[in-house]
């Protein structure tokens, strides 16, 4: 019983330590009062891993290649899950949360695609930790973004800036998936940013 009760209160510590921070560093709210849609755009181009702070290419060959010596072929599949799971996985979560509460109650649809749209957010993925799972004990991942709100026909013009950093991402359970467990590290992300807005436009 006391150990059972050390390793949650260990879990709990660590989830706490990385706690998410969002923080307004330009521009406001009021542009997104009277939209009915906002596009949304992501962006991997600055991304870095772990704490060394791998670039996406670095990371991506040395964790295939560490796959591939456990198994032939672990390396090459991981690395076609990793890059689909940008759309398939990232994406959509953020999106969903995103959407629950401000479509819902305000009615304002953010989606990809709307290329018509006054506004964009742009999700600017800036560092990614993935976390891991050994059973008995786990470790989130860790997600920082920063969220870039401009006029779709002038990217120059930005109107609300936030960074949001070490979004907490696990599922209820845990799970054995780096791409899962980062995944909700983005539906961290649209949450609050969902929140944020209900509260400061609204």
């Amino acid at each position: 019983m006391k150990n059972t009760l050390t390793l949650s209160f260990i879990l709990l510590f660590s989830t706490l330590i990385y706690a998410q921070k969002m923080k307004v560093t330009e521009g406001d709210f009021d542009f997104i009062k009277g939209q009915s849609e906002i596009n949304v755009e992501f962006d991997y181009s600055n991304l870095t891993l772990l704490k060394d702070e791998l670039t996406n290419d670095e990371y991506v060959k040395a964790h295939s290649e560490d796959l591939e010596k456990k198994g032939k072929g672990k390396g090459k599949a991981w690395k076609k899950s990793w890059e689909a799971s940008k759309d398939l996985i990232y994406a959509p979560k953020f999106l969903e949360l995103m959407n629950r509460d401000l479509y819902e109650d305000e009615g304002v649809s953010f989606e990809e695609g709307l290329t018509k749209a006054k506004y964009t957010l742009i999700v600017e993925v800036i560092w990614i930790y993935p976390g891991w799972n050994a059973a008995v004990m786990r470790q989130p991942a860790k997600l920082t973004t920063v969220l870039k709100f401009v006029e779709t026909a002038n990217r120059e013009n930005v109107v609300l800036k936030i960074t949001s950093e070490n979004a907490p991402g696990n599922r209820f359970g845990g799970t054995f998936s780096n791409e899962d467990r980062i995944g909700e590290g983005f539906a961290k992300t649209g949450k609050s940013l969902s929140k944020l807005i209900m509260k400061k436009a609204f």
